[in-house]
């Protein structure tokens, strides 16, 4: 039977650049897939969606979250990168069973969801096959487009110059869980940077990463005590570097290792709030957007950062201006980055930097319906003078209406669908007290 819904009369922000805006019109989703955009639009045998009054948008794209995370939220506000790192490999990621792992990918998924985001790159742990499962079981619950990075152990012989390869059930994962690339769920390797690992591990570990056919996701180069360098320029020395790689943070990347970066055809995903907190660094915006990089948007951890991608596209434009503050305090302000263009890291190259481009980062006629309708009369955003300001600078999650992904709403009045909020409140505290006590933390 098909299935369609009709979300009508909204501003649409299509961030395609052949459609552009559409005031008052409508979208047409049948079995899951945008089928038309346009005024006034038949609503014979359709679920309507009313979308007067709002913004209608592609779904946000985080590129990069720790999402078991969400179950020690607010833990570490105000840390330095040392003080999480310590926290979070030491006490907590190995406080974590595997049902702790399910429960706080879905409450993490869920959130993210709530604020918008329709996509997101789960950079996941895994101290056993079971935990992986439990992480991926999370992600399913929710109903979140979202890639599953794989990654790896939190003890400290994994990340300081290792010698112990990705692991092994990466391979079983894979066949198991990701036998196509086609679902709502897909797979990514969540590696090891050169200098967390010998040169010889790094060549493995990418080679594994093209033996499954998947992603790669990196934290790299960031202000810290443990081993950075340029690891860049040791994964180009290696041949490792593809499109098929997304780095994280780069704020000491060097320029030359951000031209590697575009000419390889990689990816860069920022995380603004957690970088200036937690001291990696100022993110290099300007660099790399001169270089043809867009840097992608990410929420990164919600023990220290907000769980929304407003908090994130709002930092980014202010810094991304300020770089262009010259040291000349009479010298006129001449800054480029604008609140459109990081609209459009949070949504179109988001979904490029996950190989997802194809199918959302915007409101296309055959993509997937995965839409969010962001309210523009509340007292917060009226009266909606710049459609995709109102969104940037005006709006936070509870201005998020409707969420919509691969045609099923998600959250609709401002409210998740079919989500019990006060048993999941009950059984996500109880996590966090065996949580902190099993971690041996107050």
């Amino acid at each position: 039977m098909t299935r369609k819904l009709l979300i009508r009369g909204g501003h649409v922000v299509t961030m395609d650049p052949a459609l552009g805006d559409q005031p008052a019109a409508d979208v047409l989703v049948v079995d899951g897939r945008i089928a038309e955009i346009a005024p006034g639009l038949s609503t014979v045998d359709a679920e309507v969606v009313e979308a007067t009054g709002t913004v209608v948008i592609p779904g946000f794209v985080d590129t990069h979250r720790h999402t078991y995370q969400s179950l020690v939220r607010g833990l570490l506000p105000s840390c330095t990168l040392g003080e999480f790192m310590g926290t979070i490999f030491n006490s907590v990621a190995p406080a974590y069973t595997p049902d702790l792992m399910r429960l706080g990918n879905y409450v993490g998924a869920l959130d993210a969801l709530d604020a918008g985001i329709t996509t997101m790159v789960d950079w996941s742990p895994s101290e056993t096959p079971e935990h992986a499962d439990g992480a991926i079981e999370g992600l399913r619950q929710a109903g979140i487009r979202a890639m599953y990075a794989h990654g790896m152990p939190a003890g400290g012989q994994w990340w300081y110059r290792s010698a112990l390869d990705h692991p092994a059930d990466a391979r079983r994962i894979r066949a198991e869980h990701f036998p196509s690339d086609d679902g709502l769920l897909t797979m990514a390797l969540a590696l090891r940077q050169p200098g967390n690992v010998v040169d010889d591990v790094a060549v493995r570990d990418w080679n594994l990463s093209r033996e499954l056919g998947v992603r790669v996701s990196v934290h790299t180069a960031m202000r810290s005590g443990g081993a950075t360098g340029h690891p860049i320029r040791t994964l180009h020395r290696l041949g490792l570097l593809g499109e098929n790689t997304t780095f994280i943070h780069c704020t000491t990347s060097a320029d030359d290792e951000i031209a590697m970066i575009a000419d390889s055809g990689g990816s860069v995903s920022i995380a603004p709030y957690v970088e200036l907190v937690m001291g990696h660094g100022l993110p290099r915006i300007s660099a790399m957007l001169a270089h043809g990089v867009p840097p992608t948007l990410s929420i990164d951890t919600v023990t220290t950062s907000p769980g929304d991608m407003f908090t994130q596209m709002r930092m980014a434009l202010a810094l991304g201006r300020a770089e262009a503050l010259d040291d000349d305090p009479e010298a006129p302000f001449t800054p480029t980055l604008t609140h459109r263009d990081v609209l459009r890291l949070a949504t179109v190259d988001g979904a490029r930097a996950c190989g997802l481009d194809g199918r959302t980062g915007t409101l296309t006629p055959g993509k997937a319906a995965d839409i969010v309708l962001v309210r523009a009369d509340t007292i917060r955003t009226l009266p909606r003078y710049d459609a995709a300001g109102t969104v940037v600078a005006c709006a936070d999650r509870a201005d998020v209406d409707t969420v919509i992904v691969d045609g099923v709403v998600r959250k609709r009045g401002g409210a998740l669908v079919g989500v019990d909020l006060p048993a999941l409140r009950a059984e996500a505290l109880a996590a966090h007290d065996t949580i902190m006590s099993r971690a041996g933390l107050k």
